[in-house]
């Protein structure tokens, strides 16, 4: 039984490690900056430390084994997700506008799109492998299109807009390594932009929420409303300069003006922490870490045996590029103010499992590479 526990020592050798290290000091410089934003109140950093604990193990199980059995379970898993958002939908605690959490007891809530986001880059991959990567094909752009529209429409309706964004670019970075018509995908950016336009005027965005989004265009029109959270993140990570405040651990929150400040500084906005305590610097080195991390992925899709690990990873990159682009970059000004969180940096204990137990897949499809031209 225990030999069954024990990673092979051949399969060892075959780790990309630098993966791993990247996922580890990304997380725990996040739980660092969580405490940080936070204190002298630590429940959320613990929360995190506890949720990162549980990730590892559930990492290291996923890597002992293959990941072809692993894909057995993608259907269960995709419908799943779909159930929990419906869930959610009814059920589900409603934390800043959207009904999108699991409450597990007084600690702990789920967020049901985050398992979505997961399971639809897995349930694509499968279809892709058993299509043999014809998307070009009618029938099969039709079943993979499908797929991708019932659980984004459910997280629509939510409304969860910022997942929204990033379901619609993880699927365009699939597609588009798959080799879908050019044509198609402009069809498909150009429909995005009706169905924003529908959306904007349907209702389900209120007015608040409206606001928020476009507030990053002249937040100083509204500094007490929705410019507010803007403005004051800029400010913080301007006070950063080059080499940051410094972290003053013993002292109260009061003391770092984020902390103070900036709402939702544990999530969505946990850069504004890093800029001021880290300042330049600090952010140059954990963009070389998600380099790191991207760059290995793509590598490792490059050479997976078959288009289901090479899928897998493709959407795993996609998510990354755009979530942090779209993070920081609304942080400081560029990019509208939605819910994306900075990936295994911001505080939630949902989207650090399910980006680990992701991860642990990308480690397990380059373990058991073989040479394919993708």
């Amino acid at each position: 039984m225990l030999k069954r526990l024990k990673l092979d020592t051949k399969l060892l050798r075959e780790m990309d490690f630098s993966i791993l290290i990247a996922t580890i000091l990304i997380v725990l410089f996040g739980i660092l900056n969580i405490y940080a934003a936070m204190r002298p109140d630590n429940s959320d950093a613990k929360k995190q430390l506890i949720w990162f604990g549980v990730s590892l193990v559930v990492m290291y199980f996923i890597i002992l084994i293959d990941y072809n059995i692993l894909r057995n379970f993608v259907p269960i898993l995709y419908w799943i997700s779909i159930l929990l958002l419906i869930y959610t939908k009814f059920m589900g605690a409603t934390i800043n506008g959207a009904t999108g959490w699991i409450k597990i007891g007084s600690l702990f809530q789920i967020q049901a799109s985050e398992v979505a986001k997961m399971a639809l880059i897995f349930m694509l991959a499968k279809k892709m492998d058993e299509m043999e990567l014809k998307v070009n094909n009618l029938k099969n752009f039709m079943i993979l299109a499908a797929y991708t529209l019932l659980p984004v429409a459910l997280i629509v309706i939510e409304p969860d807009m910022g997942m929204t964004m990033v379901c619609f670019f993880i699927v365009l970075g699939i597609f588009f390594c798959a080799g879908l018509d050019i044509r198609i995908i402009v069809g498909g950016l150009s429909s995005l932009v009706v169905g924003i336009m529908l959306l904007w005027n349907s209702g389900l965005i209120e007015a608040y929420q409206k606001r928020r989004l476009v507030s990053f265009l002249n937040p100083e029109a509204d500094e007490l409303g929705a410019g507010l959270q803007l403005m004051q993140s800029m400010t913080g990570i301007g006070s950063g300069g080059l080499f940051g405040t410094g972290l003053k651990l013993s002292q109260d929150a009061g003391t770092s003006y984020v902390g103070q400040f900036v709402p939702e500084k544990q999530t969505d906005f946990i850069f504004a922490v890093i800029g001021e305590h880290w300042g330049t610097i600090g952010a140059i080195v954990l963009l070389i870490l998600y380099g790191i991390l991207i760059y290995r992925t793509i590598k490792t899709a490059r050479n997976s045996k078959d288009v289901f690990g090479s899928i897998i990873c493709v959407g795993m990159a996609s998510y990354f590029l755009f979530a942090i682009l779209q993070n920081i970059g609304m942080t400081i000004g560029i990019m509208p103010i939605t819910g994306i969180t900075l990936p295994l940096v911001s505080y939630g204990g949902s989207s650090l499992l399910t980006t680990v137990m992701s991860i642990s897949l990308i480690i397990n499809i380059g373990m058991r590479k073989k040479k394919i031209n993708f």
